[in-house]
Order: structure tokens, then sequence, then C-alpha cells
């Protein structure tokens, strides 16, 4: 397992987020860090003094598509996750820490949020693609073309 700025890669497509905050190191030359346009559009990296909640709702409101999950290998994240492929979409992922499930404003894991607005879990996201409803709700917040 690899870390880097709070996020650990896991093997399936998940994301870990650690939510603790940690002191910044000093910086080791005085020379201004470069940004590469592949680094600038990232938003799995955040400031130290920012809170747990407000990284979740800045991830939230900065991915179209995300799930929260308490693990991994976590069978209802997989399941939402193979039928939004099945659509043509590919969340994001983060997994979370059972005390951090809060700052979601639910009570259980896995948690789908579409266009920053919370569906549900794995039974709501089910109901919303039997209704109909899912695929122009994807549209409209720009996870699928028309």
């Amino acid at each position: 397992m690899k870390t880097m700025r709070g996020l650990r890669n896991c093997s399936n497509d998940a994301v870990t987020l650690d939510l603790t905050v940690h002191p910044r190191p000093p910086p080791l030359s005085p020379a201004p860090p470069t940004v590469s346009s592949s680094t600038a559009s990232t938003s799995l990296s955040f400031d130290e003094e920012e809170t747990s909640e407000s990284k979740i709702g800045r991830l939230i409101s900065e991915h179209p598509v995300i799930i929260f999950t308490r693990s991994s290998s976590c069978c209802m994240c997989h399941v939402m996750k193979k039928l939004l492929s099945t659509v043509g979409v590919h969340p994001t992922v983060i997994e979370i820490d059972e005390g951090e499930i809060a700052y979601l404003a639910v009570e259980a894991a896995p948690v789908l949020f579409i266009g920053g607005a919370c569906v549900g879990g794995f039974e709501s996201l089910v109901a919303l693609h039997l209704s109909g409803n899912l695929i122009p709700r994807l549209v409209e917040v720009g996870a699928l073309w028309a």
C-alpha cells in the first residue's frame, strides 16, 4: 500500500481517505513548487488545516459521482460501482473510517452522491435506476453524455 498526502491507493480502484491532520514539514528549498497541468486538476490532495467535514464536503462538490465506503472490500460498494460502470460512469470511491460517516449525515455506508446531492445507499441507487431517473440525472451533472 502506497501512502501519499493522506491518500492510500488500494488494489481495487478505491481510495482510502485519511482525514487526520498532520503538521506540515518545513520546506526543503526556498524555491516555489511547480505544478504541472496533470497535478493542477487533481482534487484528492488537501490542505492540512482543512477540517474533516470540509474535506468531505469539498470532495462531494468536486466529483460528479462519488461513493463513500467503509471498506475497499465492501460488496455493496462493489455492486454500486458495477451498476454505474454498466451505464458508462466510473465513480470516485473514497474509503473512510467508521467515525467519519457522521460527516456525511447518513447512518451507514456505502453512500452515493450525484452532483453534490446524496442519493443514498445501494437500494436508493437501484430504485433510481429502475425508475428511469438515473441516466437523466447523470447526464444533468455531466457524468454522462446525452
